[in-house]
């Protein structure tokens, strides 16, 4: 097993945040949008831990984009093939890349159907859009596919974890531990 150096301890902690947050925005946008509740109370509940928590991830992730560039990724194994390289970086562009435009289209889907956000019912964000059902439409759609690419990228991610730690073995894990 090859010695790999680890994460800075800002970057270990700011990816482990985001991962329990998506453990709770994933499934209340799945339950949200497959298995909507009867209650309504209930349900604007739910989108308002949803939305809240979007934003939290927006925010979370403007930072580690900016502590990534102040504390650089470890470099990966010498002997890893120049595809894996490109597979790992494109995944890791991807991820950010839709953990930015989820919260934002998210955001803007709510502000088109005609409901503001209030940050876990306490703190009013403006919107930026008055409501229009056709953008809301359009944009609710484009936070549905953009969820099925954050859902295959995170898979593809996790399977990268899997492959490193198990066939490879290569210790690539423990730099996030």
């Amino acid at each position: 097993m090859t010695p790999v150096s680890r994460y800075a301890a800002s970057s270990r902690r700011l990816h482990w945040l985001t991962v329990l947050l998506l453990l709770v925005i994933i499934p209340v946008g799945i339950w949200i949008a497959f298995f909507e509740p009867a209650d309504e109370a209930f349900k604007m509940r739910l989108y308002n831990v949803h939305e809240s928590l979007g934003v939290l991830v927006f925010v979370l992730v403007l930072i580690r984009i900016v502590n990534r560039r102040l504390n650089p990724p470890p470099p990966l194994p010498g002997d890893m093939p120049a595809w894996m390289r490109y597979v790992a970086h494109a995944n890791h562009i991807g991820l950010y890349a839709l953990l930015v435009l989820m919260p934002v289209i998210g955001f803007l889907a709510t502000n088109a159907w005609g409901f503001p956000l209030s940050l876990f019912n306490v703190l009013p964000i403006p919107s930026p859009l008055g409501k229009d059902e056709v953008l809301a439409k359009v944009l609710s759609l484009l936070h549905l596919c953009g969820a099925i690419a954050l859902g295959l990228l995170i898979l593809g991610h996790l399977a990268g974890v899997v492959h490193h730690t198990f066939i490879r073995r290569d210790g690539l894990l423990r730099r996030m531990l």
